[in-house]
């Protein structure tokens, strides 16, 4: 069967991906950019790529055929708060266009709950791309799911930033709020059991897991699967501006995202009752155990998709990703070159391990300090992390970087930083070969915007010096103290 997978590179449709492959399926992914999609796992004859932005009128003149069923994967809430509804009706009108006469026979769509009589800007949006769907004569089915546990997704690993960073919480009263998560390996296995199962066409079904709980309940057993002890308070003075300001400060998310949840989070998320799992015959994880399987994913280094990735966990626009030409004209440039003995390749592996847990192998207390001054200016800081410990793909977060390229085999790394700065600012990794010897590349280039962007490059440059002299160093083995703590 052939499939078309939009926001194939995104949390849901990556991991969906892996399923429908494996089930042998025939894959076209749809994505915005081509160079933040890495299919070299997958068989080629099998997994194809397209290149369309459903935002742009363009998408309606490329042509699609053969398909027999198309998901549709695309959410925005990373546009202007508020706003966001209008892209989202634009690119499902866009969507429906662009399947015209393609003989698809089924539109497989994933929505948020929307049973409460008050609904966020956020489910109302779902809500309207839903009527848009069932506006076009391709048969449709409906999953609507509330929050999805696991891990890399936002709900998880906000959760995840609460429980362990604060054993004391003062929190805002939508804590009380009632919900029902879903462990997106169940997700997972609703939307492939629908697949031109014809007695679910132009229906909808809420997909939830087995429990009802409220936020709360949900941090304090997260605790206890982490053998943790945390204490909860409530205040009904903590306004949604104040909630916003709150999660974004203790969690990875952007300040933009974190008004969109919480607005999101104060409406109950409780799924109506149905057969849909009994007549997949899918098993419902709990909470606990959805918590305990993410965690088995993280510790084997094998999650497979994580939100943080997308350009929801940053204040940027995606176009970002053009910019892998690094510029050399009105910019300022620390380069350091190292030789190499017989070593390169543990050089390669360092290259690739940096960030995240394993820190940035120099004055890691200093990259701390600018990732906690980034947040207080509204930027994204450390808290990102990377998604694995030791692989990286073009695209990803990588704390408050973005890798613009990661070809292993040409021995590159570039990134470009997401952080709030007055300019622009790309670090490169790259080992070249200069006659009979292997030399390590370290070079950061800042291109400043206005006299602020140069009174900011030389008020840093002895800090500069030293961070990177000593980061080199550490990741070329020239020195001493291996220990990324």
């Amino acid at each position: 069967m052939k499939i078309l997978l939009t926001g194939a590179n995104g949390y849901i449709g990556k991991r969906l991906l892996y399923a429908l492959y494996n089930q042998g399926h025939d894959i076209v992914c749809c994505v915005r950019d081509k160079r933040r999609m890495d299919l070299s796992t997958f068989d080629p004859q099998r997994v194809s790529l397209i290149e369309v932005d459903f935002e742009k009128e363009e998408s309606k003149n490329i042509s699609v055929a053969g398909v027999d069923v198309a998901f549709y994967l695309i959410h925005s809430m990373t546009h202007s708060i508020g706003k966001f509804g209008e892209i989202e009706a634009l690119t499902a009108n866009n969507f429906i266009q662009f399947l015209d006469g393609s003989g698809v026979q089924q539109i497989i769509y994933l929505s948020g709950i929307t049973n409460s009589k008050e609904l966020s800007e956020h489910l109302l949006s779902r809500k309207n791309v839903e009527d848009i769907l069932k506006s076009s004569l391709i048969p449709v089915t409906i999953l609507k799911a509330g929050i999805i546990i696991g891990s890399g997704s936002a709900s998880f690993e906000i959760i995840r930033d609460l429980v362990e960073k604060l054993p004391l919480m003062i929190t805002p009263r939508w804590l009380n709020t009632k919900s029902q998560p879903i462990a997106v390996k169940n997700v997972i296995q609703f939307l492939t059991g629908v697949i031109l199962k014809s007695e679910t066409f132009n229906r909808s079904y809420d997909i939830g897991g087995p429990e009802v709980l409220t936020y709360k309940q949900m941090l304090l057993q997260f605790a206890e699967v982490r053998n943790l002890k945390r204490f909860i308070f409530t205040l009904p003075v903590m306004t949604p501006r104040l909630s916003s300001y709150w999660l974004y400060f203790v969690t990875s998310t952007s300040y933009k995202l974190a008004v969109n949840l919480v607005n999101s989070m104060k409406i109950e998320v409780v799924a109506r009752s149905n057969d849909l799992a009994d007549q997949l015959k899918i098993n419902l994880l709990d909470f606990r155990s959805a918590v305990k399987s993410s965690f088995s994913s993280i510790e084997q280094n094998s999650v497979v998709s994580s939100w943080k990735d997308a350009f929801a966990a940053s204040n940027e626009n995606p176009t970002i990703i053009n910019f892998v030409q690094v510029p050399t004209y009105g910019c300022f440039i620390d380069k350091r070159e190292r030789e190499l003995k017989d070593n390169y390749e543990k050089v390669l592996e360092n290259v690739w391990r940096i960030g995240g847990d394993n820190g940035w192998y120099y004055a890691n207390i200093l990259w701390l300090v600018r990732g906690f001054i980034d947040k207080l200016f509204g930027g994204v800081g450390l808290r990102r992390g990377r998604t694995n410990k030791d692989k990286i793909n073009t695209g990803d977060a990588l704390d408050f970087w973005r890798v613009l390229v990661a070809d292993k085999e040409k021995m590159r790394l570039l990134l470009y930083a997401e952080m709030k700065l007055p300019g622009e600012a790309w670090l490169e990794f790259k080992i070249e070969r200069k006659v009979d010897k292997l030399i390590l590349v370290q070079k950061a280039t800042f291109r400043p915007r206005g006299l602020v962007g140069r009174f900011y490059w030389y008020l840093l440059w002895p800090v500069h010096i030293i961070i990177f002299n000593g980061m080199i160093n550490r990741i070329a083995g020239k020195s001493k103290g291996h220990n990324l703590k």
